[in-house]
C-alpha cells in the first residue's frame, strides 16, 4: 500500500485475501512485505487462462493511441522515448519472452487506462516493477511516463472515449 493513497476495491480485496496469519501478529508497516505478500497471492487471484493469451495487439494498440493523445502537449523527445519502448514490449510480447501474470497486469492495465483511472493504472505499473522488475524494466519506464502524461491531458482530449462505467447503457445520455 502506498501511504496516503486512497485504498481502492481491487487493493482492497487483494489486501483481504493476503494478510499473513494471526500467528504471525500483525504485518509489518512499510514497503519491504507487501510485495512479498502479492508475489505468493496474486498470480493464482489474477490468472484466469482465458487471459493468459491476450494478443499484444490488445495491448500496444491502445496504448499508441493512448500516446498519439499525448503528442500535442508533450515533448516530441518525450513521446519518441515513450514510442521506443512501447516497440520493446511489443518485441518481448511477440518473442513470447512475458509470463502470463505480466501480460494480464499489462491487460488489465490497459483497461484502467481507457477508463481514466490513473492512481489504479499508477498501482498495475507499481505491482509490476515490484514483482517483475526483471521482466519489464526495459519498457515500464514508458508505461510509468505514459500515464502521468495521460493524467496531465486536457479533459477535452479524453472526453473522447468517455467511458465511465456506463458502457454497457450506451443509451443513457
Amino acid at each position: 500500500f502506498s501511504p496516503g493513497a486512497p485504498p481502492d476495491n481491487s487493493s482492497t480485496l487483494a489486501a483481504s485475501k493476503t494478510l499473513p496469519p494471526k500467528s504471525l501478529g500483525p504485518p509489518p508497516l512499510g514497503p519491504v512485505n507487501p510485495a512479498l505478500r502479492t508475489e505468493s497471492v496474486r498470480p493464482t487471484v489474477e490468472e484466469p487462462s482465458e487471459d493468459c493469451s491476450v494478443p499484444a495487439d490488445a495491448i500496444l494498440i491502445p496504448l499508441r493511441e493512448a500516446l498519439d493523445a499525448c503528442r500535442p502537449t508533450v515533448q516530441k523527445q518525450v513521446c519518441d522515448d515513450i514510442g521506443r519502448r512501447l516497440m520493446v514490449l511489443g518485441d518481448t510480447w511477440a518473442q513470447g519472452k512475458l509470463s502470463a501474470p505480466v501480460r494480464k497486469r499489462m491487460n488489465v492495465l490497459v483497461q484502467e487506462l481507457q477508463q481514466h483511472h490513473w492512481d489504479t493504472a499508477d498501482e498495475i505499473h507499481r505491482s509490476l516493477m515490484v514483482d517483475y522488475v526483471n521482466e519489464v524494466s526495459q519498457w515500464l519506464v514508458g508505461i510509468k511516463r505514459l500515464i502521468a502524461e495521460m493524467r496531465n491531458l486536457p479533459t477535452v482530449v479524453l472526453a473522447e472515449p468517455r467511458d465511465d462505467g456506463t458502457k454497457t447503457m450506451p443509451d443513457q445520455e
